[in-house]
């Protein structure tokens, strides 16, 4: 496909069951596959036989989750190309309805093989589990429904992507908008954060409709899969063996005990150093001493030479995966018009490489992507030689540890962009970004909590519940005047729209990130052999396997929480703000 930024790169390892020359963008040609993948299981006599089976059909799904994942990478480069879009959606409209239930006949056939309890159990252990899962999950009428789910998921990345303003006598993005919330003049900021925050509530009605349609969707799919409510169908449909609801919800109160009053000191800290009465939405990006912002790079090609000389200086083996990433042309991180917001890895299964999507503009928080999505990145070349498709990735819980750890790996080496001066500075915002994270975290989770568990709930009761929680976790921030835009603040997190429930991974992935830090400051080798090790393990080991695997406890209670705390709040004390 023309419009992907890197060439066509072959397979990890040739193909020994998928064609070497065959359309993966058309049914005729798959299902021949799966069929035959059908015949061959119930000719297995063996384990060695049924092994040899799995082999082969992970080789197919890999084939089919890199074509995915190709179309999905052109259509979120090139939102505006028509071309993209069609080929994106033909992949979730044709192939996929095709492939899930036949990739669920494969599962039902290997659950019921009777040489599968004859396979070596710390291998399969973790195999055998979620493929029960997912037979147990399966039901023919959620495929349509699920194909509906990502065409809304698509709607909302086509219109969020779409969304600019005049500034200055320019067109800008929102993402673009960005950097001006770091400026020092307070007008400008101010005029900056109300004119992009104008632009989303243009849209308002249509990202609330886009989302309306998207709970009515998802209810349905929890109920045809015999659940009460959505919620309780998504953790067991994403994997969460090893923590419930409740559990999430004593995450959210050690958050409001635990790090609400460090981020209410951090804001008071911010308003009075700022000189200000009260501290407004557009007080928070800039600098609390009104200095510039940090500008990391001017263009893209630094941002990049600069990384790799960090992970040059942290660790060869991981400078060396970064400066192969560039070599094949598996970065696309410059910010412009008709390109999906945010920021993502993905990896390509059948090559077993990582590319990376970013949307850098010169700000700090660009180096701080940069960091953590090669976390990911490196996550998925430590798997390489896993053969077992569904061992070469790990619970998100655990993918967010690579990626978060890698942050604060990495900052011990910003003097690469920075003076030394510069470089506390920045890492100073890096600590106090993660303490604000958590409240955010904990609000987009509990928000979800409430969504999916009040099944016909009204807009305005939505809005009522999301406002509750800003209360909550929203800190001393005065919004006066500006309600409107805090109600609907959820519009622009793009997790609730696509990807349901998948937001407190990333509150306890940083708890593991900073018990890896924790343990680097005492230990930098073995915590960063500790860290490659449980990269390396991918998805084969339980979840509090692969923490431990990293020299981490898989707990998020207050008694967990409150030293990583004390922590934070030692080192910041060390990190002068001027």
């Amino acid at each position: 496909m023309d419009l992907l930024p890197f060439k066509s790169l072959p397979p990890h390892k040739p193909r020994a069951f998928v064609p070497a020359k065959i359309d993966l963008g058309k049914w005729a040609e798959l299902e021949p596959l799966f069929s035959r993948l059908e015949t061959r299981v119930a000719e297995c006599r063996s384990p060695k036989e049924l092994e040899a089976w799995l082999l082969d059909w992970s080789e197919l799904s890999a084939a089919l989750d890199e074509e995915s994942s190709r179309r999905y990478i052109a259509m979120t480069c090139h939102t505006d190309n028509a071309d993209a879009e069609k080929a994106y959606l033909h992949f979730v409209e044709k192939i996929e309805p095709e492939v899930k239930p036949r990739h669920f006949k494969l599962a039902q056939s290997y659950v019921a093989h009777p040489s599968r309890s004859k396979l070596p159990p710390a291998r399969y252990e973790v195999f055998d589990r979620d493929t029960t899962l997912q037979v147990e999950l399966f039901r023919p009428a959620n495929v349509p429904l699920e194909t509906v789910e990502a065409k809304l998921s698509q709607q909302y990345q086509k219109l969020s992507g779409s969304l600019t303003v005049q500034f200055q006598g320019e067109e800008k993005t929102l993402v673009q908008m960005g950097r001006y919330l770091e400026e020092p003049d307070r007008a400008l900021r101010q005029e900056a954060w109300e004119l992009l925050t104008r632009r989303r509530l243009q849209e308002a009605s249509k990202f609330e409709e886009i989302f309306d349609s998207l709970v009515e969707t998802r209810q349905q799919i929890a109920k045809n899969a015999g659940f009460e409510n959505y919620r309780d169908y998504a953790f067991r449909k994403l994997g969460r063996f090893d923590y419930t609801p409740q559990d999430c919800e004593r995450f959210h109160e050690a958050v409001e005990v635990e790090i609400m009053p460090l981020v209410r000191a951090l804001q008071a800290e911010r308003q009075s150093r700022l000189g200000l009465g009260t501290l407004r939405p557009w007080d928070l990006a800039v600098d609390p001493l009104n200095r510039a912002p940090l500008r990391p790079f001017e263009e893209v090609d630094q941002m990049v030479g600069r990384t790799q000389q960090i992970f040059n200086r942290l660790d060869p083996e991981l400078a060396q995966g970064f400066q192969r990433m560039q070599d094949l042309k598996l970065l696309d991180l410059a910010n412009r018009k008709g390109k999906a917001p945010g920021g993502y890895q993905s990896t390509l299964a059948e090559a077993r490489v990582p590319f990376i999507f970013m949307n850098a503009i010169g700000l700090q928080r660009d180096v701080e992507t940069i960091l953590h999505e090669a976390g990911h990145a490196f996550h998925a070349l430590a798997t390489r030689n896993e053969d077992l498709y569904a061992y070469r990735g790990a619970p998100i819980e655990f993918c967010e540890v690579a990626s978060m750890s890698m942050e604060l790996l990495g900052n011990e080496f910003l003097e690469e962009f920075y003076s030394q001066p510069e470089a506390n500075r920045a890492r100073r915002t890096h600590l106090e970004g993660i303490v604000s994270i958590f409240p955010w975290i904990a609000t987009v989770d509990s928000f979800q909590h409430w969504v999916y568990t009040h099944p016909g709930h009204r807009p305005a009761e939505r809005t009522t519940a999301w406002e509750e929680l800003m209360g909550r976790f929203g800190g001393n921030v005065d919004w006066r005047g500006q309600e409107t835009a805090q109600a609907n603040l959820w519009h622009r997190q793009l997790h609730i729209f696509i990807h349901a429930f998948y937001y407190i991974e990333y509150g306890i992935a940083q708890l593991g990130a900073l018990q890896v830090w924790a343990n680097s400051k005492s230990n930098k080798a073995g915590a960063l052999r500790a860290y490659k090790t449980a990269l390396g393990l991918g998805g084969s080991r339980p979840l509090p396997e692969l923490f431990g695997a990293a020299g981490c406890r898989f707990q998020f209670s207050r008694a967990a929480i409150a030293p990583l705390v004390k922590l934070v709040r030692s080192e910041l004390e060390k990190l002068p703000v001027g």
